[in-house]
């Protein structure tokens, strides 16, 4: 049985409001990351304290919607760092399992693979193993959110005028493929481990994001389409 049979026979509802209550947008414990400077009392960390609330009291189409009065530039980034924190703890969950012998291609299923390119240190499309990729991109993430050009942090800066088509979009275009690996490759492990519910949430937030805001492609997205499908 393929991936999407073995996770199917398992789903018998949607994600309900008490686990969408366990597991609303939060920073991941000491691993997770906020935009720097995003303290109490930053628009930011106000942001951050409104999704949380609304994703506990309201459903995941409502927990999308931009504050009234709010910037998007300033959603899409909170956005950014949440979705950054869970996957970087779903992927931690199961890493042991994604080694260059099990996952020698990132991809998702066989239609299916993903390139490394920076720019810097790979300048051409890379094939490589899923757990070198990840880690490629998780560092490359991490580089660009400290980066105060690009996710300013100080009232009154503003973000770069290509910020959510070009930084914030290629940021969650490569997002995606983490997720989608997640479900071709180690569902079984990530139902192991406890963490079903949690990915299902996540990534259907995650999808209602970016199709909301138009942050990704349906061509990027077809390799999850069944997935979106059951979850809808």
């Amino acid at each position: 049985m393929n991936f999407l049979g073995l996770w199917a026979r398992g789903m018998t509802s949607r994600p309900t409001r008490r686990a969408m209550d366990s597991i609303a947008i939060s920073n991941v414990g000491d691993g997770g990351r906020g935009l720097n400077g995003g303290g109490a009392g930053s628009v930011q960390y106000q942001l951050r304290q409104y999704a949380e609330t609304t994703l506990g009291k309201a459903s995941l189409h409502e927990a999308v919607l931009l504050p009234e009065g709010e910037s998007l530039d300033e959603w899409v980034a909170c956005h950014v760092v949440d979705f950054y924190n869970h996957i970087n703890m779903l992927f931690m969950s199961v890493s042991h399992h994604c080694t260059d012998e099990t996952c020698p291609r990132m991809c998702a299923g066989e239609s299916y693979n993903y390139f490394w390119r920076d720019g810097v240190d790979y300048r051409e499309p890379t094939a490589m193993p899923a757990n070198k990729y990840v880690k490629l991109l998780m560092r490359w993430i991490d580089q660009q959110l400290d980066d105060t050009t690009l996710f300013p942090v100080e009232l009154g800066h503003p973000f770069p005028p290509h910020f959510r088509s070009e930084i914030a979009a290629q940021i969650l275009k490569r997002m995606l493929r983490v997720y989608a690996h997640l479900y071709w490759h180690h569902y079984p492990q990530i139902c192991q481990v406890g963490l079903a519910t949690m990915l299902n949430t996540s990534f259907t937030h995650f999808t209602l994001f970016v199709t909301k805001y138009k942050m990704v492609s349906d061509t990027e997205l077809q390799a999850v389409k069944d997935v979106i499908k059951i979850l809808a």
